[in-house]
């Protein structure tokens, strides 16, 4: 079963009205995949459930995703950073927390309302409703207008990401980092299957804990549940290595951080005995990069 957790005040104030209205930045009909129509309507009706689970932060994120991510942002007092699909903005009320002006999007206008009512009126974050997949409205945030963008388990729920890479190069400051968190392609991707084997080994018995993958290799999308409970599937977009990685640099970027993450052998996990837990210690089911324009 996969499990992931996850998951602008350069903007022209004209800007901002047009895109709180629901309006492209350029005045032109976006055409849209229908993947990624599908894609918002799942997470539009799945925002209520996903919020209660979510919270401010479940195992996924405060072991696995959150430590690496602080570490390769980098955030120093003011920055001013992009938080791309926030979901219910638990990541940009962390960088608040931390000093940063943060300008939050979402394509999910569900989420966005729920990403409000959870933000104390001192912190500085603006939800804007804007889809990561639309160049034009990303690149109308402002060049070089971001120390840092940030993209928390969200690049596999997209069904396009090299819009995303483009404007990542442009509405960077020089120096700035490109920081995105993503389920492990290699090891949690839609096909992966879980696996508990009990053996006879030697008088004594063992249970050794495994995941099988059959596709890896090829693009493809497959509707999952993100959370046993979860009201309506929505489509996961799984991309190798090579594309996840090459689409950036092809873009201008380079990587210049990588870390995959397991949880400790101690972490119990949740009540699915297959679920991801300390029994796959030695299987990262997610992984965090980091990347920079090009000098």
């Amino acid at each position: 079963m996969v499990q992931p957790s996850l998951v602008g005040y350069g903007l022209h104030r004209a800007a901002r009205r047009s895109l709180a209205q629901g309006r492209s930045m350029t005045g032109n009909k976006k055409q849209v995949p229908q993947s990624n129509t599908e894609a918002r309507e799942a997470w539009n009706r799945n925002a209520s459930f996903w919020d209660k689970k979510m919270g401010d932060g479940n195992d996924f994120f405060e072991l696995l995703i959150w430590p690496p991510t602080e570490r390769f942002l980098q955030i120093h007092v003011g920055d001013h950073v992009l938080d791309v699909a926030c979901g219910n903005g638990v990541s940009s009320r962390r960088l608040a927390e931390i000093g940063a002006k943060v300008t939050a999007i979402d394509f999910s206008a569900e989420m966005i309302d729920r990403a409000r009512k959870r933000t104390a009126a001192s912190e500085e974050i603006e939800y804007i409703v804007l889809d990561a997949t639309d160049e034009d409205a990303l690149l109308g945030l402002g060049s070089g207008a971001f120390q840092a963008v940030l993209c928390n388990m969200a690049l596999f729920d997209m069904a396009e990401i090299a819009p995303l890479y483009r404007a990542v190069s442009s509405i960077l400051c020089r120096g700035g980092s490109f920081v995105f968190s993503v389920l492990h392609p290699c090891f949690n991707n839609p096909s992966v299957v879980q696996i508990g084997e009990l053996e006879d080994r030697k008088g004594e018995f063992v249970t050794t804990h495994s995941v099988k993958i059959s596709r890896y290799l090829s693009p493809f999308s497959q509707s999952g549940l993100a959370m046993p409970g979860q009201p309506v599937p929505h489509p996961y977009f799984h991309r190798s290595l090579t594309e996840l990685i090459g689409l950036g640099m092809q873009s201008g970027l380079v990587l210049d951080a990588l870390e995959e993450r397991a949880f400790p052998p101690s972490h119990d996990g949740g009540g699915d005995p297959l679920s991801w837990s300390g029994k796959f210690s030695e299987i990262p089911p997610v992984l965090v990069c980091r990347m920079r324009p090009a000098l």
